[in-house]
């Protein structure tokens, strides 16, 4: 758990990081079908996608194939379990793609990042976000930053207040911050989509509509108070003005 104490540095990121259970980063093996994986699952809901990988392993008595099983699978049967044109067309690139190169779990974990994204994305439909999406969950690399990957945009623009606007100055503003993370940016962009979805707004905005709640409540306090300080005077009023009782 070295990378805790070193993003904890970061006092904002270590807020993000407190509301969350420590993280561990996984190596997997059949990394070209993990990439088949990503592939099928872009664009798509985690739940929608988790319907796609059950079909695709059925189809191969509901194991993980090897890239060789997938090539001799046609196109037609792939397009069957729901796949578009063009995602069954890069599953089968991806799989001819690691059997003509050679490319085998053992040669992509020797690897620089900078070397298996120059690699994979040879590939065709396989594009630099994919294959850092590959660094990070099938290869279980430590120092990977996507700036690319809209989640980690908002994330870090909500977060570090950055305007969004600018697309080249967000990013240059998102890679100014993520330096001083490195040699651990994977965990930080794991803990950011982590806390993405659950994040609250931005102090600023808080504080603002805090104010004028504030504003709201008083104004309230003060409208009620007048008004019964008015009732209170009519009825003192009212007391005040002899009362006729009748003789007996």
């Amino acid at each position: 758990m070295e990378h805790i104490p070193h993003l904890s540095k970061d006092k904002k990121l270590k807020k993000v990081i407190d509301l969350q259970k420590p993280l561990v980063l996984a190596k997997r093996n059949n990394v070209c079908i993990y990439l088949c994986y990503s592939i099928m699952s872009q664009q798509l809901s985690t739940k929608v996608a988790d319907v796609f990988h059950r079909r695709f392993i059925d189809l191969y008595g509901g194991y993980e194939p090897t890239a060789e099983q997938v090539v001799t699978t046609s196109f037609e049967t792939l397009r069957g379990i729901g796949l578009s044109n063009a995602k069954a067309n890069y599953v089968l690139n991806v799989c001819r793609f690691f059997i003509d190169e050679q490319v085998t779990d053992e040669k992509l974990h020797v690897m620089s990042n900078e070397e298996v994204i120059e690699c994979l994305t040879k590939i065709k439909g396989v594009g630099k976000w994919t294959v850092e999406m590959i660094l990070m969950f099938a290869l279980g690399r430590e120092d990977v930053f996507s700036v690319d990957d809209l989640g980690i945009q908002q994330a870090v623009c909500k977060l570090y207040r950055i305007d969004p606007e600018n697309k080249k100055a967000m990013k240059e503003k998102m890679l100014a911050v993520s330096k001083k993370w490195s040699p651990y940016r994977t965990y930080a962009c794991r803990y950011l989509w982590g806390w993405k979805d659950n994040a609250p707004e931005p102090k600023a905005k808080k504080d603002a509509k805090s104010k004028t709640e504030k504003k709201s409540v008083k104004e309230k306090s003060e409208k009620t108070k007048n008004g019964k300080e008015s009732k209170r005077r009519t009825k003192t009023a009212k007391a005040k003005t002899p009362v006729k009782r009748k003789r007996a």
